[in-house]
């Protein structure tokens, strides 16, 4: 009998050769029904492989995301075999997973359209009706290289294969794989699916090669999930910022500048609105704002090991025959500044924040909008303080990171703490320290975490945030990086309370990380329907008739002068198409005037998104709206 451990500690015997989907049906038959793989002492494998005596065994599932991983991979192998039976003269390159679904290259000359999508569908469904065994078969190295002499693309995934093992995946009607799996049992067990879209990609991205078919898909356990994506990403498309940012009249991008955005009137509104708001906490939680240069000469960055650890996605210039560098980071600025005077532990801890613009070298390819700019600025801060002071500290920008978010409609946080990574600055002991603090103060919190290993800055461990949006997308954004090794490499002191000196402990944090990207992050998560306090354009006066028109700029006065971001639209258009038009920008209140409105005073308020109107008195509706505003409400309503 061999005797094995189970996630939650529990024992089970089970006879000698036992595989992984026998553990899974002594378990349950629920859980052998869901099961698509194991994980037999950390490494994930068919659940057809044996159990050897003692080993600790976790049964996955499609609601594990590795298993969902599994399902997809399997997938891309059904849709490959469907390919290659509609077009018996392709050769498969690979297909691997990615988020949200997997691909597979295709060598073959008649380009694969749209339009055959349906045909490879209904070849896929037929396989997973069939329900056929995947297989997995090993050999040799050298017999894998000799079964698949002649093919160049097989052979060279051979040669760059860890190990002298190599494994082939079947699933009957003469289809097989070179791949590594681990796979579903069946093809019947790859869920509910659909052909997304082609691309062109050439062989290990070498434009020297040939140009392969990229055909992308996504798989799902059910078909309800599936539907649910599919429809996230018809709301992703109505949502994309990029659209609505030249449809609102936010932002532009040029030709001249690939990577780095211009920011319109309109978006400077909302700009100057979030880093306002954010200059309020700042002062709530006791930071001072500084500035420091764009260009700083080239031995900064020797000396904080940017040089060494980020030469690549930097920018470089000389001035009078001397090496200088576009920053990327704020905080070797940030420490120059720090050492201009002397300090005393009474000041500590020292918090100092700075709205840096950064520069760093993208590649063309990964450009998108706001997402990924080559210029950007970060809302950043250091904090300067004792060893005895970090986990306080910590806390406290947690705290405001929390209140930030929740302000802008955020309420789903996940936390992560990031170690040590293979290139890094500092001694193991420094880090081992540092990653304690970032984990004690987490725990005093009580916030749950995941550890994602070896994901660390260059300089230390940091704590990232991830929110997630309307569509259930993740998005990093806030950071608290622990930082020993730059205040020693840059000489930092303070006179400590028994009058020697000694190198303070350095907290980089950023709450919203890069505004552009923020920004756009805002912009979809609202679909442009910004929050009142928020909006470019919080109100606009729509009078009747030209007749009004004398009445609506006295209101729009009024309203402007009181603070409010109010307009007019004094055109001869009917009114109908005014209200359209205001909607189309999506302005929170429209107010239409009649001769009615300008005899009592009032406005007739349209809230954005809806039909009715509400008459009320001017001052009325300024109050409210006032009130909206200084409560940062989303509610539009009166």
């Amino acid at each position: 009998m061999a005797r094995i451990t189970l996630p939650d500690g529990s024992t089970l015997e089970m006879a000698e050769g036992s595989t992984a989907k026998q553990v899974a049906e002594r378990i349950g038959a629920g859980l052998a029904k869901a099961a698509v793989a194991a994980r037999i002492d950390r490494r994930l494998v068919d659940l057809a492989t044996p159990i050897a005596d003692s080993p600790q065994v976790q049964i996955v599932t499609p609601k594990d995301k590795e298993g969902l991983n599994v399902m997809r991979h399997s997938c891309a192998h059904v849709m490959a075999e469907a390919i290659c039976s509609l077009w018996p003269q392709a050769r498969l390159v690979y297909g691997p997973t990615v988020e949200d679904g997997f691909y597979y290259d295709i060598d073959l000359d008649e380009p694969i359209r749209p339009d055959d999508f349906p045909r490879i569908e209904a070849r896929m469904q037929e396989i997973v009706a069939a329900d056929r065994p995947i297989v997995r078969q090993e050999m040799s190295r050298q017999a894998a290289l000799e079964e698949l002499k002649g093919d160049q693309y097989k052979t060279d995934n051979i040669e760059r294969a860890e190990g002298e093992v190599i494994s082939f995946y079947s699933h009957g009607n003469g289809f097989k794989d070179l791949c590594r799996g681990p796979h579903v049992p069946s093809t019947g067990k790859v869920g509910s699916f659909k052909v997304m879209s082609v691309a062109g990609a050439y062989w290990h991205g070498d434009a020297t090669q040939k140009m392969l078919q990229r055909v992308y898909g996504t798989a799902w356990p059910t078909r309800k999930e599936l539907d649910e994506y599919l429809h996230r990403l018809e709301e992703a498309k109505r949502r994309d910022h990029r659209v609505l940012g030249r449809q609102l009249d936010l932002f532009s991008f040029s030709e001249m500048g690939p990577g780095f955005a211009f920011m319109h009137p309109k978006g400077m509104i909302l700009w100057n609105e979030i880093v306002d708001f954010m200059r309020q906490l700042n002062r709530k939680y006791g930071y001072k704002e500084i500035r420091t240069p764009i260009i700083l000469n080239e031995e900064l960055w020797h000396r904080s090991g940017h040089w060494d650890n980020y030469k690549e996605n930097m920018y470089f210039c000389e001035i009078d025959e001397v090496g200088y560098a576009v920053k990327p980071m704020n905080c070797p600025g940030g420490c120059l500044l720090y050492k201009t005077g002397k300090h005393s532990y009474r000041e500590l801890p020292l918090r100092v924040a700075e709205f840096g613009m950064v520069h760093r070298h993208e590649a063309s390819g990964v450009l998108h909008g706001l997402f990924r700019v080559r210029q950007f600025t970060q809302d950043d801060a250091h904090i300067y303080c004792m060893p005895a002071q970090i986990e306080a500290e910590i806390i406290g920008v947690i705290d405001l990171i929390f209140e930030t978010y929740r302000a802008f409609g955020f309420e789903d946080f996940a936390v992560e703490l990031s170690t040590k990574p293979e290139k890094h600055i500092g001694s193991d002991e420094i880090w081992e320290t540092a990653t304690d603090a970032l984990k004690a103060a987490l725990q005093h919190k009580q916030i749950p975490f995941k550890i994602n290993e070896g994901d660390g800055a260059f300089y230390g461990p940091k704590i990232d945030f991830h929110i997630q949006d309307c569509l259930k997308r993740s998005w990093q954004l806030g950071t608290i990086q622990l930082d020993f090794s730059m205040p020693q490499r840059f000489e930092l002191t303070y006179v400590a309370d028994d009058n020697t000196e000694k190198t303070p402990v350095m907290i980089h944090r950023a709450v919203l990380g890069s505004l552009e990207r923020f920004l756009g992050i805002l912009i979809e998560q609202y679909a442009g329907a910004l929050p009142l306090w928020l909006a470019p354009e919080q109100a606009r006066v729509l009078p009747i008739s030209e007749k009004t028109n004398d009445y609506a700029a006295a209101v729009q006065g009024q309203l402007s002068t009181a603070g409010l971001r109010c307009g007019a639209d004094l055109s001869d258009e009917k009114i109908g198409a005014k209200i359209a038009k205001s909607h189309g920008e999506k302005i929170p209140y429209m107010l239409v005037v009649g001769p009615k409105e300008a005899e009592s005073h009032t406005v007739s308020v349209r809230i954005r998104g809806r039909q009715d109107t509400q008459a009320v008195p001017v001052e009325r509706f300024l109050a409210v709206a006032r009130e909206k505003i200084a409560g940062k409400t989303a509610d539009l309503a009166f």
